[in-house]
Parts: C-alpha cells; structure tokens; sequence
C-alpha cells in the first residue's frame, strides 16, 4: 500500500484553483504531496468574457482556457490535473459526473480536500460545486459503492475563499503562509489572460489573509511574519491527541 500524501483539488471552473488555493498546491507539492486538480468546466461561457468579445468561437474559447489552466498547473507543479468539460453557466451535475468524480477521489485517495463556499449567489456554479463534492465524498466512502474497491477515508473539505467573500457567508478559520511559494502562485495567475484583471486582486487578497495570519500566530506577542497567506473554512472536525 502507498503511503504517498495527496490532495484533490474540485474546480468548478478553469481558473478557480490558481486564484482560490494556489499557493495551497504549490505549497504541499513542494512538501511532498501529490496533488490533483479536476475542472469541472473550463469557465468558457461565463469566465472568458475577454475572449469573446474578441469574436473567438466556443471552441476556440474552450482551447485557449484549457491550455491557460495547464500552464498555470505546470508553474504550481500540480501532479495531475483533469478536465471534466461539464460546461459552464450553469454546470449540470449528474450521476455520470458523480462517477466519474468518485473514480477519482476512490484513485487519489487524498488527504484532504478543497472546493467552493457553500454559499455564492452571484455564481451558483460554485456552490453547486461544493454541494457536489460532498455528495462524491459520501459515496466514495460508501462500502457498497463498486465493493470491492478501496473506499475513502475522511478527508477534510477545506473550501477556499470566494470572490466577494463578505457576500457569501465564508468565515475562514484556517489560515497558510505561502510566502515561501507566492512565486509561483503569481507566476500561475499570470497564465490566466483571460481575466488578467484579477492578478493584483488576488495579490492583495494574499497579502491581507497574511495579517490575519500574523495575528492569529501571535501577533507583536512573537507571531511569525508573513507575505502572503491563503485563508480556508473548513467543514469536518478535527481529531487531535492534544490542543495547542
């Protein structure tokens, strides 16, 4: 049996991962994990709006968006990443999508994993997105789901920041320094032509969740610096043998 650490990564959307826990991947690769990335969509209809006002045609769009999210993968060392092309605005979940999703998390068997808030009503692809993965956590566990088959264990859900964030009932309590990776992650938003106008949003959404991050590690009482931090609410408890 491999005790290889993984992490999966549930995208609704092309580009989702790179804004949303980028430095998350970049970070745990470089600590030895494998992590998988799947895209539900590649945000073609509803996250590529640039593009077509530049007349390309749908599958010109869809191209141009796949071969971004693959650059952007390569520059945060993602170790495999999958697209699903459920299109987009809106993503249309089914039992089909829900096997084949469950094939990959029964594959991945990951340590943990990271999806959308449970709340966005300014892009229900996302929320949907979380509802989702949940529901394929479930039956991934399911004894008699294939039996047979290696069933998963608990996993956290780490669902990372959405983009208006006081809107959509997010309240993170995890927070990671990425300081060390920001490199990459910004090397991988930079892959993302498409919506170029969110390079210096995301910057700034790294540096402000690196204060939260100071001040909940100690603040001026001996906190570790940081740059640039990711924020996350997890969903599951946390079984620990001691509190710290």
């Amino acid at each position: 049996m491999s005790d290889q650490k993984t992490a999966l990564v549930i995208s609704a959307h092309a580009a989702d991962f790179v804004w949303r826990c980028g430095g998350a991947i970049a970070k745990h690769q470089k600590l030895g994990y494998d992590v998988t990335v799947v895209c539900l969509s590649y945000g073609e209809r509803g996250e590529s709006a640039r593009l077509w006002k530049e007349g390309k045609t749908l599958d010109e769009v869809k191209s141009i968006r796949k071969k971004e999210a693959e650059d952007a993968a390569k520059a945060l060392d993602v170790h495999d990443i999958e697209f699903l092309d459920m299109g987009d605005y809106p993503l249309r979940f089914g039992q089909e999508a829900e096997e084949k999703v469950v094939d990959i998390i029964r594959k991945v068997q990951p340590n943990f994993m990271f999806s959308h808030s449970k709340w966005d009503p300014y892009n229900t692809d996302h929320m949907k997105t979380t509802d989702f993965a949940l529901t394929c956590r479930m039956i991934a566990q399911a004894w008699g789901h294939n039996p047979g088959e290696k069933v998963l264990g608990a996993p956290q859900l780490y669902l990372f920041e959405p983009h208006q964030t006081e809107q959509m009932g997010w309240k993170p309590n995890v927070f990671l320094d990425i300081t060390d990776v920001w490199d990459k992650k910004r090397a991988a938003m930079e892959c993302m032509n498409g919506q170029v106008h969110l390079w210096d949003f995301y910057t700034r959404v790294a540096q402000q969740r690196a204060n939260h991050f100071k001040r909940n590690s100690g603040g001026m009482a001996g906190g570790r610096d940081c740059q640039y931090a990711e924020g996350f609410e997890s969903i599951f408890p946390t079984c620990v043998d001691e509190l710290s």
